[in-house]
């Protein structure tokens, strides 16, 4: 079953609370997302560190074939 952007932006608030979240439906067929989350706990993470925290607030969605979200492609960072 595809996922919703709004959906995963949930998934995301739920451990990024204050982060600036944006989620773009690539191929508008509700598996492959673009996400970029911007918050000041990344400040001084490297941007594997970043991603594994946002991948990890994704829960099982992205497990294997049976997994909700099928891509993302995810760009972290902390604000400016």
């Amino acid at each position: 079953m595809a996922m919703e952007a709004h959906e995963i932006e949930a998934l995301i608030r739920v451990a990024f609370p204050y982060a600036r979240i944006t989620i773009t439906d690539l191929a508008g067929d509700g598996n492959h997302y673009a996400a970029e989350v911007i918050d000041e706990s990344f400040r001084g993470q490297n941007r594997v560190q970043q991603q594994r925290a946002v991948y990890a607030a994704l829960q099982d969605k992205m497990a294997g074939k049976s997994g909700a979200l099928h891509a993302l492609a995810l760009t972290t960072k902390a604000p400016d």
